[in-house]
């Protein structure tokens, strides 16, 4: 069962797209209808567990978050060969502008 979709709103992060995330059901401190962070494409952030990507987060390229992990903006994440980030873990900080 999916925990999140796309709300039609996007940016450009260089010559990407980025795509805002709203939840659909409730999961750990989520509840339906919270606004989500940005995503490039729906293999970035797992329907399972209570990964979420926070404000104004960007994930992008090959990045997977799952698990519990949760990743706060403004902080910009960019995985060219592919990264995952799942477990029980915070990622916060500041991102340069494209």
């Amino acid at each position: 069962m999916k925990k999140w979709k796309f709300t039609g709103e996007t940016k450009q992060w260089g010559k990407t797209t980025l795509r805002r995330i709203v939840a659909v059901r409730h999961f750990g401190v989520i509840s339906p209808g919270e606004l989500g962070g940005w995503i490039e494409k729906e293999s970035n952030l797992s329907h399972s567990g209570t990964a979420w990507v926070f404000e104004e987060a960007e994930v992008m390229g090959g990045v997977r978050i799952a698990g519990n992990a949760e990743v706060f903006g403004p902080v910009h994440i960019d995985g060219s060969g592919g990264v995952k980030i799942s477990g029980n873990i915070w990622v916060s900080g500041n991102r340069k502008e494209a």
